[in-house]
């Protein structure tokens, strides 16, 4: 996603801001709006300002509308060219939660350096380290990899990387599938960051897409990998090391994969292939309804993603209906999980959206 040499508003495709959201879009990133030349999410629509409602009772997002920022984050083409076309000079944000993102974002503010033992929390630096001319969470970053003995992720060309206007780095990894929930953090919070000036964009964020202009400026893919890579070990293990997994624990789902061009309704299967299908899926259905027994430590997350895999590839092979799937899936997953219909959908969505690139027919799971 390299900004165009004469247009900083062209982007990676050669084009406007709304086909590198069309990009994004079709590799799994939702994205939403931002407001022109920030780096905040665009306001929400003129219903909802002033009241005071959490974003899963908003009744935007359902009408197609941006609102409360990356909850209205989306891959669909149709109301990404809506909201573009209402307003081009958007700026793009990718909501990191609904992506399987975890990006970290190195700050080079002007601030006073802290106290040696606040620089790497949870790990003193002995006297004898040298730290003249750390400044900045380049610096702090840096020392966290060596004292571990590994490479400097602001050199990891294998990964996305993006240089912000203010001149910090963003880089851009896949979250760990199958692993912890990964949160938000600030650099300069006292009680959970990775280092000094080295936030966490994760699960209760949005990062900055690269080719949006500020202000201050446009974000810039740097040399090297065009797409996030996987989340190193230790990394992953020091984000959980400090404090940085989601509460309950629960594993997250699937990363959203926008489906294949040209996808949609597919051929019915007779009657009896239809029945088949509904059995199938009856038994995953009846294992998310069993999680309802209990809060937490049933599963529910996985195997909410299980039974909609598994339908998106009863859909792809004829075998159920579409809305009667998503149907079945969210009553089941919300008389289990009634407090998050939101997160509800989310798994549902995206397990269908994975599923249908792999038709499943039930003669061929028996």
């Amino acid at each position: 996603m390299l900004v165009h040499p004469e247009n900083p508003r062209r982007g990676a495709t050669g084009g406007t801001a709304l086909e590198v959201a069309a990009w994004l879009a079709a590799r799994g990133h939702p994205v939403h709006p931002l407001a022109p030349g920030t780096k905040t999410p665009a306001a929400n629509c003129r219903e909802c300002t002033g009241r005071r409602h959490s974003p899963a009772a908003c009744p935007c997002h359902a009408e197609g509308r941006w609102c409360h920022g990356f909850h209205a984050a989306t891959t669909d083409l149709d109301t990404l060219r809506e909201w573009w076309r209402r307003e081009p000079e958007f700026g793009i944000g990718v909501a990191c939660g609904a992506a399987g993102l975890v990006v970290i974002d190195v700050d080079a503010h002007a601030a006073t350096v802290p106290d040696r033992n606040r620089l790497l929390p949870g790990i003193p630096i002995d006297d004898r380290v040298d730290l003249t001319g750390l400044e900045s969470g380049f610096d702090t970053l840096a020392l966290l990899a060596a004292h571990r003995g590994r490479p400097d992720p602001c050199e990891d060309t294998g990964t996305l990387r993006v240089r912000t206007p203010s001149g910090g780095m963003h880089i851009w990894y896949r979250a760990p599938e199958g692993g912890p929930r990964l949160r938000c953090s600030s650099g300069s919070s006292s009680r959970v960051a990775l280092a000094w000036q080295v936030d966490v964009r994760a699960e209760g964020g949005y990062i900055v897409a690269p080719t949006t202009r500020t202000a201050a400026g446009v974000y810039e893919a740097l040399p090297g990998a065009r797409l996030p890579g996987a989340l190193p070990s230790w990394l992953a293990a020091e984000l959980v090391r400090t404090g940085h997994v989601v509460e309950d624990h629960s594993p997250a789902p699937s990363p959203v994969r926008s489906a294949a061009p040209g996808s949609g309704s597919r051929p019915s299967a007779p009657g009896g292939g239809r029945e088949a299908g509904r059995r199938l899926l009856g038994g995953l259905l009846a294992e998310v309804g069993s999680c309802g027994t209990s809060s937490s430590g049933t599963a529910f997350s996985e195997k909410l993603n299980r039974a909609a895999f598994t339908a998106g590839g009863l859909v792809a092979g004829g075998h159920l209906d579409a809305a009667e799937g998503r149907l079945l899936l969210l009553e089941a997953a919300d008389r289990a999980r009634p407090h998050q219909p939101r997160r509800n959908v989310l798994i549902v969505d995206t397990g269908l959206r994975a599923g249908s690139d792999r038709p499943i027919h039930p003669k061929e799971r028996t």
